[in-house]
């Protein structure tokens, strides 16, 4: 069975934490933003987990 790479792409914006979890930033941030009000660019800057749904195949992306 040969291994499994890690794709880089998400490598570059997810992290893995101790507790299992992964971590990452939010969307919609980088461009259009003077519609935006400020407290919704203030809590853009936060990060975030990746939802329950969807952590199985983020595990895909990032196997070690």
């Amino acid at each position: 069975m040969p291994k499994i790479k890690t794709k880089s792409g998400a490598a570059k914006r997810i992290k893995k934490l101790k507790s299992g979890l992964f971590k990452r930033a939010k969307a919609y941030k980088s461009h259009i933003l003077g519609f935006k009000d400020r407290k919704r660019k203030r809590n853009l800057r936060k990060q975030t987990y990746v939802a329950k749904a969807n952590v199985k195949a983020v595990r895909r992306l990032l196997p070690n």
